[in-house]
């Protein structure tokens, strides 16, 4: 059902089938009386209709989202307790009452994307919220990853998500933009990485027109069967989804070879989606430094501040000819500033306290994204939305990956990654550094890391090394130990093959008594104090204990320092989402 939708007794809004009892101080579902309807909030056709009369009731209140006393209103201030009329003031003082609801601090309770609202507007699952569950259950979109994947969030890592908007013109509320019938391309493309500690995040922006190469990509087809769509040398990235019939999971592969990012879950949306989602939390504040027509994408507005949603909404993302350079890159920074004012709504007491704009948000998220299968259902949304909810917005960074116009062409219409700098953003990325003034690690550990790398250092001589490829280019081992053993004085050291399991990270493993050794080879091999691994020695092949030096995916070539950058390039484009800023 349309969530805007009005008319017959059956296109009531769900949201407005909730009601305040003024005895109680909770929502309630109302039922008309008058006939039979879904118990199902924006249900029709369906043959389950619920029950009328006080069983109803009672199963709707168990819920309803609950509003306890001294909760706040969602338009004033806290109400004063209620207690049930005939009951002496002396029984109700010394009965166990409702516990007093604290207001939360802004920003940590929150609702983060359209998964995490579904935790709030689905407690409990008996009577009205069953079906109602069932009923958004059946509102999702989804595909395989098709093992381009982790196969899942997990709670002790970082999470990384892909983001897609895509400019697909095909399906309902997509028709009237552009060329009609386009299988659609990565239009706006946002890798989201979330720390592992849930204190921070980062947006990353992926310029549509990028130059990079798209692998290989298995695909699974609509009959089960799957096939490998051939990878494409040197294109715009934005021909990794759409294009010969490629899928989100391509886009994800992408990513991977061009970040080393491995994604967690993606989720991609359309034009509807936009205008959708902004309608349900009640309009996204956006600020112009200049007034803007743009006949292209039909944005009409005057400098200033503005709430706008809907197709107004959907203008303001898509134009780009009005602001900044007219490219796709000023239109990214336009993007990030109308992500950021989403957030800050999607969090706002305005929207956690609204049941109608839950449930409007609700129906509109279930309905507007495709997600990978690995969350597929409103439960594993509402998982993963709690985890990403954690964090302030204050300490969510917005970045542009640093690109430059593409030499190789004369009319400029591309660009091309801008190294080091590009490298140095996706490794801070990687090993989970935050973009923020957030501190990503406690004061103790970083001090046992710094600690490592502290004290005396052995000849290079003494140093006493196994080599394992962990995950590194072929040849990388050899590389290494010839290098160690020539140039740097190490020629207590071996090739010890490839490592049982790869590793992300390059390591250092050696026992309490090597710690001088382990100091001289980090020094060498330019390795951060997180690097070394205090624990045990082995036995090389000549009988004689050695440190493990395992190199991980991270490692480049040998006499590359492998230390984390711990500072955003100068010439990264960033923003804050906590701040409005007006485009330019």
């Amino acid at each position: 059902m349309d969530a805007q939708g009005r008319g017959r007794a059956d296109d009531i809004d769900p949201a407005d089938q909730w009601v305040l009892n003024p005895d109680t101080g909770e929502y309630e579902l109302r039922l008309a009386p008058s006939a039979a309807q879904s118990s199902v909030p924006g249900q029709r056709g369906s043959g389950s209709r619920g029950t009328t009369g006080t069983g109803g009731a009672a199963r709707a209140r168990k819920t309803a989202p609950a509003r306890r006393s001294g909760a706040a209103a969602p338009g004033g201030e806290a109400p004063s307790p209620r207690r049930r009329t005939g009951v002496p003031a002396e029984a109700a003082a010394g009965r166990r009452g409702r516990r007093p609801v604290q207001k939360k601090a802004k920003g940590k309770k929150v609702l983060v994307w359209t998964g995490a609202s579904l935790a709030f507007v689905l407690v409990g699952a008996s009577g009205a919220a069953y079906l109602y569950y069932e009923h958004l259950n059946s509102n999702i979109t989804s595909v395989s990853d098709d093992g381009a994947g982790t196969g899942g969030f997990s709670k002790d890592r970082a999470i990384n998500i892909l983001l897609v908007g895509t400019d697909k013109r095909t399906g309902k509320g997509n028709e009237g933009y552009g060329d009609s019938g386009s299988s659609g391309h990565a239009d706006t493309t946002l890798v989201l990485h979330v720390s592992k500690d849930r204190t921070n995040a980062t947006v990353l922006s992926i310029p549509r027109d990028l130059i990079t190469d798209i692998p290989d990509c298995p695909t699974t087809q609509e009959d089960g069967s799957e096939k490998v769509i051939p990878g494409k040398q040197r294109t715009r990235f934005n021909n990794s989804l759409g294009q010969e019939d490629r899928t989100p999971s391509c886009t994800m592969r992408t990513i991977t070879e061009l970040t080393g990012l491995k994604m967690d879950h993606f989720m991609v949306a359309d034009f509807n989606a936009v205008k959708t989602l902004t309608s349900a939390v009640g309009g996204v504040d956006v600020c112009l430094a200049k007034d803007i027509k743009d006949p292209d994408s039909k944005l009409d507005l005057p400098k200033g501040e503005h709430t706008i949603e809907g197709e107004e909404a959907l203008a303001f993302v898509r134009t780009r000819h009005s602001v900044g350079f007219g490219g796709d890159l000023s239109r990214i920074e336009l993007q990030q500033q109308f992500l950021g004012s989403m957030m800050r709504k999607l969090k706002s007491n305005d929207t956690l306290t609204s049941p109608s704009k839950m449930i409007k948000l609700a129906e509109a998220g279930t309905k507007a994204l495709t997600v990978d299968s690995q969350i597929s259902t409103i439960k594993k949304l509402a998982d993963l939305g709690a985890e990403l909810g954690k964090f302030d917005t204050k300490n969510l960074t917005f970045a542009t990956v640093p690109v430059v116009d593409n030499p190789a062409e004369k009319v400029k219409a591309t660009v091309v990654l801008k190294e080091p700098q590009a490298q140095q953003l996706f490794a801070m990325v990687r090993e989970d550094v935050s973009l923020s003034d957030v501190k990503q690690q406690k004061k103790k550990e970083k001090a046992a890391e710094a600690a490592r790398l502290k004290g005396t250092k052995a000849p290079a001589s003494e140093v006493r090394v196994r080599i394992l490829n962990g995950g590194a280019v072929t040849g990388s081992a050899q590389e290494t130990l010839s290098w160690l053993q020539v140039q740097e004085g190490v020629t207590k050291s071996e090739n010890a093959g490839n490592a049982e399991q790869p590793l992300a990270k390059t390591t250092l493993e050696y026992a309490p008594d090597q710690a001088a050794q382990a100091r001289r080879l980090a020094g060498i091999m330019g390795l951060s104090g997180a690097a070394m691994k205090p624990g045990e020695s082995v036995t090389n092949s000549q009988g004689v204990p050695a440190m493990t030096l395992t190199l991980g995916k991270d490692f480049e070539r040998a006499g590359v320092p492998l230390t984390t950058p711990e500072k955003v390039p100068d010439d990264v484009q960033k923003a804050t989402a906590d701040k409005v800023e007006c485009a330019k």
